[in-house]
């Protein structure tokens, strides 16, 4: 199955990794991202991996805990799409076209 990143999640990736470098430790936010998306791969296999998440209550919108992160995506016929990596503790909102 193809895991294929939305733009969405992209710029929360980038914003994790932006993060980290205005604490001066970069190098923790380029591994984070990487832990992040290495965690994600077992998607490609077993996109049921994760569960469905709360607030949506969806079967094709399901999450990842990557702690503090939550990695939310759809499970979709051919393809898993990441569509956004928040802070556990934050309210979660998807795009409008990403359900």
């Amino acid at each position: 199955m193809e895991l294929r990143i939305a733009q969405s999640a992209l710029e929360d990736l980038q914003a994790i990794q932006e993060y980290y470098k205005e604490q001066d430790v970069p190098h923790i936010g380029d591994a984070f991202v990487a832990a992040i998306l290495g965690h994600c791969g077992v998607l490609q296999i077993h996109p049921d991996a994760g569960r469905v998440v709360p607030e949506f209550n969806m079967d094709h919108i399901r999450e990842l805990i990557h702690a503090p992160f939550r990695v939310v995506y759809l499970r979709q016929a051919k393809e898993v799409m990441l569509i956004r990596v928040w802070r556990s503790e934050r309210q979660l909102e998807l795009p409008a076209n990403e359900t």
